[in-house]
């Protein structure tokens, strides 16, 4: 699902409908009774969860997935906006399997391209490298990987990786 961002403000409602959407799934778990194993087969299988933007059922392990995809793309944006104001705003299309080419890129062509993602620790599954290799052949004026982990909570610049001119950097979700 693609979302339009043009300011920090848009960044800001599209924040407030992932956060409902958790707040659905949160009052499910409170409601449930059973036992655990009944209620992880729930989280697992049943749609108790909800699309973090969309608003349409899932479950709720996926909805954990998309929620922060979506919030590490819209923390990127958040970050793209302050550091480049003029840019007039992006599509965030994270996790969407090709619906863009890429989880974040600038309405005008060619100037921003962005992967995003969520990871435990960035270099799990490859992803840092397999995103940084996608973004070294692309033509975008400003190349990015932005990841959220919690072993990197707050902004930080990772020179260290950077390849081809693609910028790396952690955020905070």
């Amino acid at each position: 699902m693609n979302i339009l961002v043009e300011s920090l403000e848009d960044v800001e409602r599209q924040f407030d409908i992932v956060r409902s959407a958790s707040e659905k799934t949160r009052n499910w778990l409170i409601a449930h009774s059973g036992s655990g194993l009944e209620l992880i087969r729930a989280l697992k299988f049943d749609p108790v969860g909800c699309h973090p933007v969309g608003g349409h059922d899932l479950n709720a392990i996926e909805q954990i997935d998309q929620t922060f995809a979506y919030a590490a793309a819209l923390s990127a944006a958040r970050q793209l906006l302050g550091w480049h104001p003029a840019v007039g705003g992006f599509w965030l299309a994270p996790g969407a399997h090709m619906s863009l080419p890429l989880d974040i890129m600038s309405l005008q062509p060619e100037i921003f391209g962005a992967e995003t993602f969520a990871a435990v620790d960035p270099r799990n599954n490859g992803k840092l490298a397999k995103d940084l290799k996608k973004l070294s052949v692309r033509q975008e004026q400003y190349r990015y990987v932005f990841f959220a982990s919690p072993k990197h909570s707050r902004l930080e610049h990772f020179d260290r990786y950077d390849s081809n001119g693609v910028q790396v950097w952690s955020v905070e979700v």
